[in-house]
């Protein structure tokens, strides 16, 4: 139980763009689109909504979206 609780923590820690996109492209599988500073900027800007905190990410709000996102955007950057 003790954890889940620490990985639910640190999946809810916000953190800064560079933290984020070395998390991100650490547990995505080789062959999906990584992360990279240009494209979260765009995201950020198409997602302006999610970022409630200013320019903090955190794995828990962002990465599913990301997911979802980058496929069909990551030719943009």
């Amino acid at each position: 139980m003790r954890r889940n609780a620490q990985e639910l923590n640190i999946s809810q820690a916000l953190i800064p763009l560079s933290e984020f996109m070395e998390s991100y492209n650490k547990n995505m599988p080789v062959a999906f689109p990584r992360a990279t500073a240009a494209l979260l900027k765009k995201f950020k800007e198409d997602h302006a909504l999610l970022f409630k905190h200013g320019d903090l990410w955190s794995l828990d709000q962002h990465r599913k979206k990301l997911m979802d996102w980058l496929p069909r955007n990551s030719k943009l950057a």
